[in-house]
């Protein structure tokens, strides 16, 4: 029996663990790294505000600090004028002329011009954030890729709105009416970057927020007037001079990018996402600057 042990000793077979390399270690930390970031989760109000605050500032910083480049921009505009009249669609013309005749419109066009672009934008991310909180994260990043590359169209194609064309003969409502309605006419112009028109920005926003709106909404009202809101955004813009219906065009393949961002990163489209977050810890990256702080 001894030599039975003995020989059963000596014939067995170790079995050694897998020698695992240091970058296999490293590239396994980063894709785990990877499915944190990626995973929805409950936003942090702070840190979101924070988020939103130094975004706006950024892009607005970037924004004011491209080049005018007035005579590129006035050429741009002469071209995209011909572009429309061979379309035939160049009829902006005439509804600046036709709605500037009705006060008690224009005036409220000015306004709406001037405040929903925020208003609204605001409202909607704060109603994601509070009843679809798993949802925030993607609609947002759609808002925030929109934006960045709208900055790209600011730098490389300077575009004068139609009130500033030489020759043409457009309203500019906000001067003539004394109102409040754009940062790029009377005593606000200077704070403004006014050649900056490709793409527009108020019908990438509103269009967010009209789309957000109709695939998360339970309400038939809210779904419709979530339609409702990016159409009579683009009838302003075109009323009150200050974009071409193309400039409607480019602020739609901006979302339509920020849309494919989106997709890529998350893997989903933000209405097809959990209402509800996976997973309620803190987000990687606000964990990182809230231990910085700490520190």
């Amino acid at each position: 029996m001894g030599e039975a042990s003995v020989k059963t000793l000596e014939t067995r077979t170790d079995v050694s663990s897998p020698i695992v390399s240091e970058s296999e270690v490293r590239r396994e930390s980063e894709r785990t790294l990877l499915a944190r970031l990626r995973l929805p989760r409950r936003p942090r109000i702070w840190f979101e505000v924070l988020l939103i605050a130094v975004s706006y500032w950024t892009y607005s910083l970037i924004r004011n600090a491209v080049p005018e480049q007035k005579a590129a921009a006035l050429a741009n505009a002469d071209w995209i004028w011909s572009v429309e009249r061979g379309l035939g669609i160049a009829v902006e013309h005439s509804i600046n002329h036709a709605v500037n005749s009705v006060t008690w419109l224009i005036v409220g066009m000015n306004y709406y011009y001037a405040t929903l672009h925020f208003v609204v934008t605001i409202g909607v991310l704060v109603w994601i954030y509070r009843f679809h909180p798993g949802r925030y994260a993607a609609t947002r990043l759609v808002l925030f890729a929109t934006t960045g590359v709208a900055l790209v169209g600011y730098y490389f194609y300077p575009l004068a709105p139609p009130r500033l064309m030489n020759g043409q003969r457009f309203v500019d409502t906000v001067l003539v009416h004394h109102t409040w309605g754009s940062m790029a006419s009377g005593n606000l112009k200077h704070m403004s970057n006014q050649y900056a028109a490709m793409p527009s920005m108020h019908i990438g926003w509103s269009l967010w927020c009209g789309l957000t709106i109709f695939a998360v909404a339970t309400a038939p009202w809210a779904r419709i007037l979530g339609l409702l809101y990016p159409a009579a955004t683009l009838v302003v813009i075109v009323a009150t001079a200050n974009h071409f219906w193309l400039d409607a065009v480019g602020g739609m393949m901006c979302l339509a990018f920020g849309f494919a961002v989106t997709r890529i990163w998350y893997g989903s489209l933000p209405h097809r996402l959990p209402r509800q977050p996976v997973h309620t810890g803190p987000h990687p990256a606000s964990a990182a600057l809230l231990n910085r702080f700490r520190r």
